[in-house]
């Protein structure tokens, strides 16, 4: 099974009609979230890799909107979604879905979970639109036009470094907790502090808005952190890559991306900080 294949060059109509669909489908389906998050006491909770690690009746019924949205509008893009899997399609498009990032913080009644949705055009990230509910925050990003919040565009400030601004950290059960310490060690050595809230992908979204100078998680999927890459470059950020290619797309990796007085520091201490889980 091949899910990503090479680029193609869509037309500008094509790229047009999906970032539309794509805002609409991010708001429908926050909305269907939010409901379930004001009823959470009566959702059917899962354990999935560990304790920390759930997934509730929410996420999977909001995938299945935005899957069924998908479908209806473009039925020959592919669709990767963290609960319900790979769709193949032809058209060379592959969507990315995340229905619910952050669903401890979401099921714990924590505000800080997000709708991500991400587009790939073969191997290119053209694409990206994260919905935070609970702010009434719609962030949308499309390749060569620019990043926005609730239609006011995002451009990142130089300025802000580790050592001015709080700098989001990623953890989760993949990951060793000594890892984790070294990382945040290494961080408050350099001068810094740092954030964790539970959603890679609206910390992502932060990034771009300046409000955090960068985020890194040592070990993540693309549905978590694929629509957050498009916001924070068109927003003049950059990211660590990421691998999309075939089938590596399932496997995930380290999640990096910063503003532009950030991103060389970020990069070196986890660098530094993956040395040491080699070691």
């Amino acid at each position: 099974m091949t899910l990503v294949t090479e680029d193609m060059s869509p037309s500008t109509d094509a790229l047009t009609a999906r970032f539309a669909a794509a805002r609409e489908i991010a708001e429908e389906a926050g909305s269907l979230a939010l409901d379930y998050f004001r009823r959470r006491k009566d959702l059917t909770i899962e354990i999935k890799g560990g304790l920390q690690d759930v997934v509730s009746i929410a996420d999977k019924n909001v995938e299945t909107l935005i899957r069924d949205r998908l479908h209806t509008s473009f039925p020959e893009d592919g669709i990767l979604g963290e609960e319900h899997g790979v769709e193949q399609g032809s058209s060379g498009f592959t969507w990315v879905v995340d229905p619910i990032d952050g669903t401890s913080a979401f099921v714990h009644g924590l505000p800080s979970w997000c709708v991500s949705i991400a587009l790939l055009n073969g191997t290119d990230l053209v694409m990206g639109v994260i919905r935070v509910p609970c702010d009434d925050e719609s962030f949308a990003a499309v390749k060569g036009g620019g990043a926005t919040l609730n239609g006011e565009p995002l451009r990142l400030d130089s300025s802000r470094t580790l050592q001015n601004s709080l700098t989001g950290i990623g953890a989760n059960h993949a990951v060793p907790a000594e890892m984790i310490g070294a990382l945040i060690a290494g961080l408050m050595a350099r001068g810094g502090n740092y954030i964790r809230t539970g959603s890679g992908a609206q910390m992502l979204a932060s990034v771009a808005a300046g409000r955090l100078a960068g985020f890194y998680e040592p070990s993540m999927h693309a549905w978590d952190c694929l629509a957050g890459y498009c916001l924070v470059a068109e927003a003049g950020g950059s990211y660590r890559p990421f691998p999309v290619a075939g089938d590596a797309i399932l496997d995930g990796g380290p999640v990096l991306a910063a503003g532009p007085g950030t991103f060389e520091d970020l990069s070196a201490l986890a660098t530094e900080c993956e040395r040491f889980l080699k070691s």
